[in-house]
């Protein structure tokens, strides 16, 4: 993978017809089984795109799923869906209210979705491609768990004790790793938009930001990340994307990743990082400074909330930059998260979906070789 520079974060607009059969099998026209023939079906046509595209590392578009995040949380034993009081607040926009609250204790489950997901893509993966599977950050999950007071008081009585919380949730994400990997995944990425809400002084000088401390929400979201990554097989790529929210072409959270660099770069036991750059909200690349030497960044030039294609020579001219901070050798290329974070999708048309891709591998090439 740090040979080809270019790469992808992984959710892809959904295609028509998986909307129409989602849209059947909520109002009760078709099965389950019905649906999944559906999504089986989009799933290889895009995979056939995304090889054809010249792409290595290949996902299933998020297909099967209706947010980047709830539904891997919602396949864990003693985590149910819910709805909240709000959905989530984007620039200018608010999502739909689903949310996961603890009801049990949290455990790996063997039909977890994502692990049934990815054997599929596995399976119909051409040989020489890597199949990936991307879900959401333990500590993304226990934010989900305290987002409101709600959340908090049925927490509190599944878990009085926060330490034994925290050992849960790692340990039902390793297992999941570690299925994902028995099913032959060597390649996982781990989507956060933790970090972005630890960086975003909007947030903390908002409402509700007073039942949180900072620096002890900084240490669990490093803790919970970190002890799920323990002891696991050395041929297993383990990646992370550090997401400032995308939703509907908006975005949740601004700010720099200075204040979370000696953390989030210096202690992450992760192998790469996949960093949003495509516009000022993201700051400056010194805090790049703090990766240590031999772990990839991928930068995230390539914006995948606008259909407008950036200038190849901006491009360059940035990835030049930031190999000021990370030798270019570290250094891939990519658009800086997915095109459908949410089944809502951002707002644009597949062909510019697949211009923007096409513009990552061409300017990567050019800079690479």
């Amino acid at each position: 993978m740090t040979n080809l520079h270019y790469d992808i974060v992984g959710s892809f607009l959904r295609p028509e017809a998986l909307k129409q059969a989602r849209e059947q099998f909520e109002q009760g026209q078709i099965d389950h089984d019905q649906l999944k023939q559906v999504e089986d079906q989009e799933i290889q046509k895009l995979v056939q795109k995304e090889v054809e595209a010249g792409l290595k590392v290949v996902s299933d578009g998020e297909f099967r799923r209706s947010y980047w995040h709830l539904d891997t949380f919602w396949g864990f034993d003693g985590v149910d869906h819910t709805q909240a009081e709000h959905g989530y607040f984007f620039h200018d926009e608010e999502t739909r209210a689903d949310s996961a609250t603890v009801v049990g204790k949290i455990k790996f489950n063997p039909q977890h979705p994502d692990l049934l997901a990815f054997k599929f893509l596995k399976s119909i993966t051409p040989a020489g491609i890597v199949p990936r599977q991307s879900f959401p950050s333990p500590a993304q999950l226990y934010f989900e768990l305290v987002r409101d007071e709600r959340n908090v008081k049925a927490l509190e009585k599944v878990y009085p004790n926060t330490d034994e919380l925290l050992a849960d949730v790692s340990n039902a994400y390793r297992d999941l790793i570690l299925a994902l990997y028995d099913a032959g995944a060597r390649d996982i990425k781990l989507d956060d938009c933790t970090w972005g809400v630890l960086v975003d002084e909007s947030f903390w000088q908002g409402p509700g930001s007073e039942i949180f401390d900072r620096t002890d929400l900084q240490s669990k979201f490093l803790q919970l990340n970190n002890d799920a990554l323990v002891d696991l097989p050395d041929d297993l790529r383990i990646s992370t994307h550090v997401c400032r929210g995308n939703f509907h072409s908006t975005w949740a959270s601004s700010g720099g990743y200075a204040p979370v660099a000696e953390d989030l770069f210096a202690k992450e036991k992760v192998d790469a990082f996949y960093l949003e750059f495509d516009d000022d909200r993201s700051g400056d690349f010194a805090p790049l400074a703090e990766v240590p030497a031999g772990k990839e960044v991928v930068i995230g030039l390539v914006t995948s909330k606008k259909p407008e294609l950036e200038d190849p020579a901006v491009l360059k001219a940035r990835v030049k930059e930031a190999s000021q901070y990370v030798a270019l050798e570290d250094l891939a290329l990519s658009t800086q998260c997915g095109f459908a974070s949410t089944e809502e999708g951002n707002k644009l048309t597949e062909a510019q979906q697949w211009a923007k891709i096409k513009l990552v591998i061409d300017t990567a090439k050019e800079i690479w070789g």
